[in-house]
């Protein structure tokens, strides 16, 4: 009987289950829901007219839009979120700027995926909503924003 999960061909499909923040090298876990990975350029439309003055319509790539990250987690004791946060809120905008990674992995652990940020910054902190009596886990989301975004692997 074949036991464990058997190789990963460079065809197979991502599993979004199991993946990690890392931000300054340190890694910030227990994240469940991550959203807003995308790679995306504005559109410039360069008309012209062409030989027998026919508008003709080319459309070129144009300056690049960086990402906005949503992460969601169960909220915890830490306060290191919002201690990032706050330096932002202070005007710290220096010590606000962080570099980091989302990093997906496979079943055995090992790294199949990273997208690198520059100079990102918590822009926004919510707690999920509080009722009284309720079993329910407490939320908590942060909107990432940043400078610069690529995948590097």
């Amino acid at each position: 009987m074949a036991t464990g999960v058997p190789n990963v061909s460079n065809n197979d499909a991502f599993a979004a289950r199991n993946f990690a923040i890392e931000v300054d090298g340190t890694m910030i876990a227990q994240f469940t829901e991550l959203s807003g990975l995308t790679s995306e350029m504005d559109v410039t439309e360069l008309k012209e007219n062409g030989p027998d003055g026919k508008l003709i319509i080319k459309k070129i790539p144009g300056a690049h839009k960086t990402p906005t990250l949503t992460l969601k987690r169960a909220k915890n004791v830490s306060m290191e979120l919002y201690k990032w946060h706050k330096a932002a809120l202070d005007g710290k905008v220096k010590e606000a700027r962080k570099n980091g990674s989302v990093i997906l992995y496979d079943y055995q652990a090992g790294e199949i995926a990273r997208w690198n940020f520059i100079n990102a910054w918590p822009s926004k902190l919510s707690t999920g909503s509080l009722k009284a009596g309720s079993n329910d886990v407490v939320t908590e989301e942060a909107t990432i924003v940043m400078e610069g975004f690529e995948r590097v692997k």
